[in-house]
């Protein structure tokens, strides 16, 4: 009788998932894609990731940033945020790119911070990475769904998997519909136009939710 006991009793260990560990990489000049970062962030937190925010190296010549108070100030307000590194990159499950468009493209700051991962690349630490992107511009026909998609070639490169958010929550409509990432505008001021935050925050929830999948099948 206690053999068909063992047999038929229910197994009472759940297995749970480890936490992922969530790299929220930004690059700002004026303070928009840091505001990005912070909400992707916040949704990070509410998905139960582990987050570290993080920003790359500024590179343009300080007599540039000089000419610029809101440049100037943004970068005084935000030195304690740390500076990411290729250990940074390891560490992370899952990374959310925010950075704003250049003519279309990346920001010369992300992208040179993306060409120093070579050596990760060759030793396979990039592959099964989630990955997704937010970015920010002055109009909304200022190559934003270009600029995301640029990052995205490089991920694909890295082996890395891309959760875009998709249409699959109605923030990404309110936000702007931009299916491949949150992506923003910003008024004379400096202030975002689009009620983004939501769209920012599931996204985030989404890409951890996907790294909870890819490392619960590690």
């Amino acid at each position: 009788m206690n053999i068909f006991k063992n047999l038929f009793k229910k197994e009472s260990n759940q297995v749970t998932t480890p936490k992922v560990n969530l790299a929220v990489i930004y690059y700002s000049s004026n303070g928009t894609n840091y505001q990005l970062a912070q909400w992707a962030a916040e949704g990070g937190l509410q998905a139960e990731a582990n987050v570290k925010i993080l920003k790359v190296p500024e590179t343009a010549p300080q007599s540039v940033v000089d000419s610029s108070p809101s440049w100037k100030a943004h970068l005084e307000e935000t030195k304690d945020v740390p500076t990411v590194s290729l250990e940074d990159l390891e560490w992370a499950d899952a990374i959310i790119f925010s950075m704003p468009t250049r003519f279309g493209n990346l920001p010369a700051q992300m992208k040179q911070f993306i060409d120093t991962t070579g050596g990760l690349w060759a030793k396979g630490k990039t592959v099964n990475k989630v990955v997704s992107a937010m970015t920010s511009a002055q109009n909304p026909n200022a190559g934003q769904e270009q600029t995301i998609l640029q990052l995205y070639t490089s991920m694909y490169h890295w082996g890395a998997i891309v959760a875009t958010p998709g249409f699959t929550d109605p923030s990404v409509f309110v936000a702007g519909g931009n299916p491949y990432g949150t992506s923003v505008t910003v008024d004379q001021n400096g202030k975002i136009k689009e009620d983004a935050r939501d769209a920012a925050v599931h996204q985030a929830k989404r890409t951890v939710s996907v790294a909870k999948l890819i490392k619960a099948g590690n």
